[in-house]
């Protein structure tokens, strides 16, 4: 049984090389943005099983950020970044439960040994896609700052009114960059594990064994997508409050 840490390169097109988990997370944008515009171009008065499904979820996501900010208007505004992160992450999670994902390939020597190299795996667990989403979504948090508060928000970072304010500033930059740290790694650590929990499990023993574990994965990947959303929002409403307002 072959486990990769990185993501396995299927094609190359000029210098730019094409893994397996980018092809999987262009597939959950295009089924994303046909869903999207089959309900946007749809829109009744009285919903439809899809509309009312996603406007189900849409509502549930504007509540959960309303009770961390207390303010619909922001709300509003984080809404668009906040449903986006939770909607692809949970999509991406899930779509790489589907049984005999990663048994789709080719057959490669490696080492001398003959491997399996899937054409399909969950983008969460590639690195790379991780840290993407996680820098995303710092400098969102970035933006938000300056949008709310100005240049006010600059102090928070560089500040020269005394030595303490100036070493908080340090800290806070070391932690901005902590963040990308943390996303990424929480992401990608609970859904690469998951991965290859269930690979393994599936390679040991029948595969109606590993339905368990499929139940456990289902809740882990929504739990990550809700976290990643969760934390992202928290760290915006915080970044949007003045310092007499912490």
């Amino acid at each position: 049984m072959h486990i990769s840490l990185a993501a396995e390169k299927i094609i190359e097109i000029g210098p730019v090389a094409i893994t397996n988990t980018m092809i999987v997370s262009w597939v959950v944008i295009l089924l994303l943005s046909t869903i999207s515009i089959l309900v946007f171009r749809n829109l009744k008065e009285v919903p439809g099983k899809l509309q009312n499904f996603w406007e189900f979820i849409i509502e549930a996501i504007l509540g959960m950020i309303e009770n961390v900010t207390a303010d619909r208007k922001k709300a509003e505004k984080m809404l668009p970044l906040v449903a986006t992160f939770f909607i692809f992450i949970i999509t991406a999670n899930w779509i790489g439960l589907i049984p005999g994902f990663e048994t789709i390939g080719r057959w490669e020597v490696l080492e001398g040994e003959k491997v399996l190299i899937p054409y399909l795996r969950p983008p969460a667990a590639d690195l790379n896609t991780t840290l993407a989403l996680a820098i995303i979504s710092v400098v969102a948090i970035q933006i938000f700052g300056f949008g709310y508060l100005g240049f006010k928000y600059i102090k928070k970072f560089i500040n020269f009114k005394g030595p303490i304010q100036f070493f908080v500033g340090i800290l806070e930059i070391i932690s901005e960059f902590a963040k990308i740290i943390s996303f990424s790694f929480r992401l990608f650590g609970n859904i690469f594990a998951g991965a290859v929990l269930l690979a393994v499990i599936s390679f040991l023993i029948p595969a109606i064994a590993a339905l368990p574990f499929y139940g456990l994965e289902l809740f882990v990947g929504f739990v990550q997508a809700l976290v990643f959303a969760m934390l992202t929002t928290v760290f915006i409403y915080v970044a949007t409050q003045s310092h007499e307002e912490h």
